[in-house]
């Protein structure tokens, strides 16, 4: 079937800045899909039907007319963080095609003088806000595509409250068009403005000396998380999430989740990695729920209940981890049972008789254990001497 759907990329100069073959298409085309501003670009001479987005905002007009001709407008590279992306999950290649325009990523760091490659580009078009704490470290760069006009505001508020004030912010608007305009400040001093709603904002990372350093590569300070005592510290949740292994667009159960630590630091490994935090005690899901925002994973998925019950009819995961519950009858094998093949499966054991369950169900199923020990240097009077922490039994297993 030869393509019937044509992703048109505008950008703000409009129809004149199309190249032809976007002309053509919109010229052929039966319908134009496109939000009121987009659709307002097109000049008399298309003569189409035109239809904006439905609200709440869904496909299915678009997808109602498979086989007649029919162009849909976007911002910019309808592939990044675009419609084109999402009609791309619904539409075979073969009968759809994408003619992008300079996207504003692309025109916001052709007008700063920032080598794109260099750059962590964003949205918070319809996301939380939360999620720009995974991506704050001193002297990153980022771009990113606002929501409406008051993004910027609470852009800069984010970033006070992770100790990011210093930080430069250039507000770029209606990038591409004749009214383009960038406004300057630092998030510690960014008063609210009139700024428009098409609009992208360009960060320039800094941070206060006192700030948390939270690295993405695993073992956050304990500090970075609220916590009721229930927290896999922050050496052992190293090791733990080396064992785990996080890889892109997989999934995990944390299973006994606390304050959601290992689900958390999962998540922060790659944008795509996801979790899903099983925790019974209602205080501690708060715990989780303030966490998951604070460190930029608004996405973790937390299933208030208790372990085996909780995990029925969840989707079946890549990793598995245990911190709390290991001595609870049916939890390790309510795991091992939804865990993939190939899948692994890695559980803490403190007390003695969770450490003899994981020892029992090595003997049937395999796997390694190991045992952390771990010292911390202590004040003892006037000198420093070494204080052990409890020993921790660590059974991993991968799914045969």
């Amino acid at each position: 079937m030869s393509p019937w759907l044509t992703v048109v990329g505008i950008g703000e100069d409009g129809y004149k800045g199309l190249a032809r073959n976007a002309r053509h298409a919109l010229l052929q085309a039966r319908q134009v899909f496109g939000g009121a501003r987009q659709l307002a670009l097109l000049p008399p001479c298309i003569q189409a039907e035109q239809r904006q987005w439905p609200s709440p905002f869904s496909l299915s007009p678009v997808l109602e007319q498979r086989g007649a001709p029919v162009c849909v407008l976007a911002s910019g590279d309808p592939m990044l963080f675009g419609v084109g992306a999402s009609l791309s999950k619904h539409v075979p290649l073969a009968e759809m095609r994408v003619i992008p325009a300079p996207s504003s990523y692309s025109l916001a760091a052709a007008r700063l003088g920032w080598a794109l490659q260099d750059v962590v580009t964003l949205s918070v078009v319809a996301r939380p806000v939360a999620a720009l704490n995974a991506h704050l470290q001193n002297g990153l760069r980022l771009l990113v595509l606002s929501n409406d006009g008051s993004s910027p505001a609470a852009i800069a508020a984010q970033l006070r409250d992770r100790g990011f004030g210093p930080s430069r912010m250039i507000v770029l608007e209606h990038l591409g068009g004749s009214a383009e305009r960038q406004i300057e400040g630092t998030a510690g001093e960014w008063s609210p403005a009139d700024i428009a709603a098409l609009n992208l904002v360009a960060i320039e990372c800094r941070a206060q000396p006192d700030a948390l350093r939270l690295s993405p590569l695993g073992g956050l300070p304990d500090e970075a998380f609220r916590h009721d005592g229930q927290l896999t510290k922050r050496d052992v949740r190293a090791i733990t999430l080396a064992r785990l292994a996080p890889v892109p667009g997989e999934l995990l159960w944390d299973v006994g989740a606390g304050c959601g630590s290992i689900g958390i630091e999962w998540m922060r490994a790659h944008s795509t990695c996801r979790a899903i935090a099983v925790e019974a005690d209602e205080g501690r899901q708060h715990l989780i729920e303030f966490n998951r925002d604070a460190l930029g994973v608004p996405g973790l998925q937390l299933i208030r209940g208790r372990a085996p019950d909780a995990l029925e009819g969840l989707e079946q995961p890549d990793a598995i981890f245990i911190g709390g519950g290991v001595t609870r009858e049916g939890v390790l094998h309510a795991c091992w049972q939804n865990l993939r093949s190939g899948g692994r499966l890695v559980a803490n054991a403190v007390t003695l008789q969770s450490e003899a369950m994981l020892v029992n169900w090595r003997e049937q199923h395999g796997g390694e254990l190991t045992r952390i020990h771990l010292a911390h240097a202590k004040p003892l009077g006037e000198f420093d001497t070494w204080r052990q922490a409890l020993p921790i039994t660590l059974l991993e297993a991968i799914k045969p």
